[in-house]
């Protein structure tokens, strides 16, 4: 049997079963990992092992005795150090909140831990979330496990669980997604990310952002691990109004049915209004001829304005990122980092401006909604371009112009690895769907990783 880190929770899952693995071995393989690969990588802000392996022993005993909580019952996860747990480290990525702990734990890690998930630790992210290359000035910055002996971008804002899941860590990691920030670090670190329809996950003890665009989702090595972990998490939760009265979905049940006659939507990447690297665009070509080998109708999509226009409206992002953590940031005493500052700064908008934005992202989502009519999901490129140098980075803008419009326009979306560069480095692309349409998104991507092999590499120098 390969080494228990090296394994998808689905595959932990049925090792636990046929009682060729337990839940200590897994576990305790996890943190051998962590503690080999962590001090270079950077992924954790806090790593708890005592109580994991406890957890563990609990998970073995109760799996022996016939108590069975479903497939997530021991296996690992970690959780973006946004999501509060009880009487734990609770940074949000900030100095400013260094020694802060949880008074209380947040509904979507009650759920994972009821459904028998154990918690190694938390992970490293853009301070407030809001940032996506995953820069960190004050808490540190992980380093991409694609090139670990340099200082490439991770994505942000989810950057410590993009790290943990592609160098195996661990098999399960929450992001959270307010302009991109599961789907960046997906893409730059090639592994599978899912941002959810707004409501889906209760987003109550997790650090706010924008209240009206936040979605925690999960961070896998496929497809199906990615759907284990969302079903887990989903559901209503009366601490968070959002997630009352949501249709249903059933993403198990349809998950394996292929893509044969369904209509997905292309666009010309002139019509991005950025430019998309050669090896990107290549790579998301060939991404749609392997949907049309397998039975889907490519049918080309016109937006009604480019990619960059539309998350130009992310202005209402900053504002309510100001409406949260303005009083931090106009305070020239508190240690915030110079970039999350001038973000944050950058929301400080009239009420009437605020509106004006809301008003026009109303009108912009029918225009959206109208042009993708025809087809059943979109397929587009993750980001424009593969993880750059640190160094390279320029704090005023980022790679996020192509996944910020499907959170203003409420859906959801699969970022899959879909290629590498020639300097190896992962390429990657989105299925977007309309809202509540995560089954249908995670069926076409089954469908792709089904047909394809980019999202079982593992970064070569680990």
């Amino acid at each position: 049997m390969k080494e228990p880190y090296l394994l998808t929770a689905a595959a932990l899952a049925a090792a636990y079963r046929a009682r060729s693995l337990s839940p200590v071995e897994a576990v305790q393989s996890c943190l051998g990992r962590i503690k080999a690969l962590d001090a270079h990588l950077q992924a954790f802000i806090a790593l708890h092992e005592t109580e994991a392996l406890l957890a563990a022993e609990a998970a073995h005993k109760a799996l022996r005795a016939g108590y069975d909580l479903g497939p997530l019952h021991g296996v690992p996860v970690g959780l973006k150090d946004l999501v509060a747990v009880q009487g734990k480290i609770w940074t949000a990525g900030s100095k400013i909140h260094l020694h802060r702990r949880a008074p209380y734990t947040a509904t979507l890690a009650q759920k994972l831990m009821a459904a028998g998930a154990i918690s190694l630790g938390k992970l490293h992210t853009v301070e407030f979330a809001f940032g996506a290359w995953g820069t960190n000035h004050h808490l540190g910055t992980p380093k991409n496990p694609w090139k670990p002996q340099g200082h490439y971008t991770p994505g942000g804002s989810s950057s410590g669980s993009g790290v943990a899941v592609a160098a195996r860590m661990l098999p399960l990691a929450l992001g959270t997604d307010t302009g991109g920030s599961v789907r960046i670090p997906a893409a730059f670190n090639g592994i599978t990310g899912l941002k959810v329809s707004y409501g889906r996950i209760s987003t109550h003890g997790v650090e706010m952002l924008s209240p009206s665009l936040d979605t925690p989702g999960p961070m896998a090595r496929s497809v199906e691990d990615a759907m284990l972990m969302y079903l887990a998490m989903r559901g209503p939760d009366p601490q968070d109004p959002a997630t009352l009265g949501l249709p249903a979905d059933d993403p198990a049940a349809s998950l394996h049915l292929g893509v044969r006659d369904l209509r997905l939507g292309r666009i010309d990447l002139g019509d991005c209004g950025c430019a998309v690297d050669a090896e990107m665009a290549a790579a998301y070509e060939d991404a749609l001829l392997s949907f049309a080998r397998l039975g889907a109708k490519i049918i080309t999509v016109k937006l009604p304005q480019t990619l960059a226009e539309l998350a130009a409206l992310s202005q209402i992002l900053a504002g309510e990122a100001y409406g949260a953590h303005g009083d931090l940031a106009e305070d020239p005493d508190s240690p915030m980092g110079p970039a999350t500052r001038a973000r944050i700064l950058s929301g400080r908008i009239s009420v009437k401006d605020y509106l004006q934005l809301v008003w026009r992202r109303q009108e912009l989502t029918e225009a959206y909604l109208a042009a993708i009519e025809p087809v059943e999901a979109l397929i587009l490129p993750t980001t424009p371009h593969p993880a750059i140098p640190l160094a390279d980075v320029d704090e005023s803008g980022g790679p996020s112009i192509l996944t910020r419009p499907i959170n203003l326009f409420g859906g959801c979306a699969l970022a899959l690895p879909s290629g590498m560069s020639g300097d190896g480095l992962p390429l990657s692309i989105q299925i977007c769907g309309r809202a509540y349409a995560e089954a249908l998104v995670l069926r076409i991507g089954q469908a792709f990783q089904r047909a394809t092999s980019w999202h079982e590499l593992i970064p070569p120098a680990l």
